[in-house]
């Protein structure tokens, strides 16, 4: 593509690579840059899209063309940053970085939208092209030494910061201000094995510098942009583990991460010194999860240090302004059972100094459904609860309302692991599931089928063995008849409702056990608000703890309640744990499968041989971890309740 000018005005000539993208598409792409078509032409030359009359010099042109090229080739999507090319005279990868660091302002709770954001930058060039000059003078690796001259661009950004002449405007630029200074290192000024700069970008930050830190402050965090895929994980200290997932909540996904790190650094305590998570959510609806998964592995492992031969080795062309740090682990979650050996593949190419002890639970390590451990040792608690009072869920039929599906890990795990139990409604993401009177055993056979698919829903569901008056319902539905007996097991009166407001009875139904296996928090204490859940997908079904019906809860899944709520519910007589108590096997689990890999690796121990003792260790899990469950079990279920609240309060 080229401009030509002359006293006519600004016409585009673009010779596309292929059959060419509709007229208005092309006017879309040209007005993401502040162009207007005027009037179009093919002829034996090319396409030629006529502007009139455009105010721009020959340079901010020729700036636009190659943005133009590299989004024809796939290298970056256009939107409005785009027109901070004309606006600020950059280049397109320099309007990529401001919309990374605009994207993850938002993740910190600046609270604009991405548009609103574009347009106060766009009137902003001297402020635009500061902040990229210090982004320059802090990480380009041909001139960070200068101080000086750091120092001078830092200061030029904070008066253009002051200089802002509404109180919108000043947030966004502080905001943007606050992330360069608390970057640590980036990948920008690395290049691929094409040599050329990577379609990805990656951060790592000290999030204490940041300008709206919040309640909860991470040690560090890396965050990942692209425009197939973002991610964050968070770190609660040096030494950290935790899992990756795939993130079902764009808009907030770094909330939904920070009560998920919080709950995991307690969970480690008994094993390392501090708690891991991430998550990421895709971009592009066309991208497979596996790609996403892929560039964000790429994007931490390119700024974390590695070990060769004992010593600490920084990254290439990154300029660290942090000290040595090459201690990384991550793990299966939500959405990425099966990705582990995906990270320990991309952990390889480059050479990682844990090998595949950088992704718990690959096929050279512990599969977590299959063992079912998460599950496993919530039950203990779970049976611990009835036990203390005079239950026994062995060889007593109870009744279970659930969260989540068959296909889960720790919600399939846990139906499975007594033929007493009466699940008589559940509900995932997509499904609502009624069973008023079931039979114990003809249930459990059918869940374990169930399990057993490849994948399933309630929809799988035999149909023929629910009972009278139940059935299974899309999450869809205008409105679900409810008959009698549905309506008595869940102790409402309403003959239909709609499927949030059958979710919100499920909740609340009178029954034994309530049993978390899924994702969200769905319970807060009456005197908060669900702003306080942080959960913004389950606003619409959350309950309060003094709605709760239930005996026991038996959180296998993370952040079912809220604390307050735990405290809450606790107070009133029920039984629970904190949810780190509950699925600590699991924790336990990965952390032994990590130290064994290092341990064998660092010596003379062939992988044959070290796989064939790491496949040996399962058999000993139940008296290496789960002796140690019951007891802290014991100790939350049978204080007092005041002192409950101390030790549920832990991780709040």
């Amino acid at each position: 593509m080229h401009f030509t000018v002359n006293e006519a005005g600004a016409r585009a000539e673009v010779r596309w690579p292929g059959p060419p993208p509709l007229l208005a598409e092309v006017c879309a792409m040209f007005e993401h840059f502040g162009l207007r078509v005027a009037s179009y032409q093919l002829t034996d030359t090319g396409h030629h899209y006529e502007f009139g009359t455009l105010p721009l010099p020959r340079p901010t042109l020729e700036l636009i063309a190659r943005a133009f090229e590299a989004a024809t080739a796939g290298h970056w999507q256009t939107d409005r940053y785009a027109a901070l090319i004309p606006s600020a005279g950059i280049d397109w990868r320099q309007a990529v970085l401001i919309r990374a660091a605009s994207r993850f302002t938002r993740q910190t709770g600046l609270g604009f939208s991405p548009d609103y954001i574009a347009d106060s930058l766009v009137t902003a060039p001297d402020f635009v092209n500061a902040l990229l000059a210090l982004f320059d003078a802090r990480f380009n690796p041909a001139g960070h030494t200068d101080a000086d001259q750091a120092e001078r661009a830092d200061q030029e950004v904070a008066a253009l910061v002051e200089a802002a002449t509404s109180l919108d405007d000043e947030r966004i630029r502080r905001a943007l201000h606050s992330f360069v200074r608390a970057v640590l290192r980036t990948n920008w000024f690395q290049a691929g094995p094409d040599g050329r700069p990577k379609d990805y970008l990656s951060f790592k930050i000290d999030s204490s510098r940041l300008a709206d830190v919040g309640p909860v402050v991470p040690y560090r965090e890396i965050y990942v942009y692209s425009d197939i895929v973002e991610g964050i994980h968070l770190r609660s200290g040096p030494i950290a583990r935790g899992g990756l997932r795939w993130s079902s909540r764009p808009e907030d996904f770094r909330t939904e991460v920070l009560g998920l790190m919080k709950t995991q650094a307690v969970k480690n305590a008994p094993i390392v010194p501090a708690g891991a998570k991430g998550a990421f959510v895709l971009r592009n609806p066309d991208a497979a999860a596996a790609d996403g998964y892929r560039t964000f592995i790429r994007g931490m492992l390119d700024i974390t240090d590695n070990i060769v031969d004992g010593a600490v080795r920084h990254p290439d062309r990154t300029v660290c302004l942090d000290g040595p740090d090459a201690y990384l682990v991550v793990a299966a979650d939500k959405g990425t059972a099966t990705f582990s050996d995906l990270a320990n593949a991309i952990a390889g190419e480059y050479g990682f100094w844990l090998g595949d002890a950088f992704a718990s639970g690959g096929s050279a390590g512990y599969d977590h459904k299959a063992m079912g451990i998460t599950a496993r040792g919530a039950w203990l608690s779970v049976r611990r609860h009835f036990a203390e009072a005079g239950h026994d869920i062995d060889t007593q039929p109870f009744t279970v309302a659930g969260i989540g599906d068959m296909s889960g890990d720790v919600f399939g795990n846990g139906m499975l692991l007594s033929d007493n139990i009466k699940l008589v409604a559940a509900f995932d993401h997509r499904h609502i599931f009624v069973d008023p009177d079931p039979d114990p055993r003809a249930s459990f056979d059918e869940r374990a089928r169930m399990f057993a698919l490849p994948s399933s829903s309630w929809q799988d569901y035999d149909s023929t063995l629910i009972s009278t008056g139940g059935g299974v319902w899309s999450r869809t539905a205008k409105s679900i008849p409810l008959s009698p007996q549905a309506r008595a097991v869940l102790g409402i009166e309403a003959a239909e409702a709609t499927p949030d407001q059958l979710i919100s009875a499920v909740l609340c139904a009178p029954v034994d056990l309530l049993w978390n296996g899924g994702v969200g928090t769905y319970v807060r204490a009456d005197e908060e608000s669900d702003a306080d859940a942080r959960d913004k997908a389950n606003d619409r079904v959350r309950v309060t703890a003094s709605q709760l019906r239930c005996k026991v809860i038996g959180e296998g899944g993370n952040l079912g309640l809220t604390q307050q709520a735990r405290i809450a519910f606790a107070l009133s007589g029920g039984r629970i744990n904190a949810d780190f108590i509950d699925n600590a096997a699991g924790v336990a689990t990965s952390d032994l499968e990590v130290n064994i890999k290092i341990a064998l690796d660092s010596g003379n121990t062939g992988i044959a041989q070290r796989n064939t003792l790491l496949a040996a260790q399962p058999t000993r899990l139940p008296r290496g971890f789960w002796p140690t469950t019951p007891r802290r079990s014991w100790r939350s279920a049978s204080l007092p309740r005041k002192p409950i609240r101390c030790w549920i309060g832990i991780s709040g």
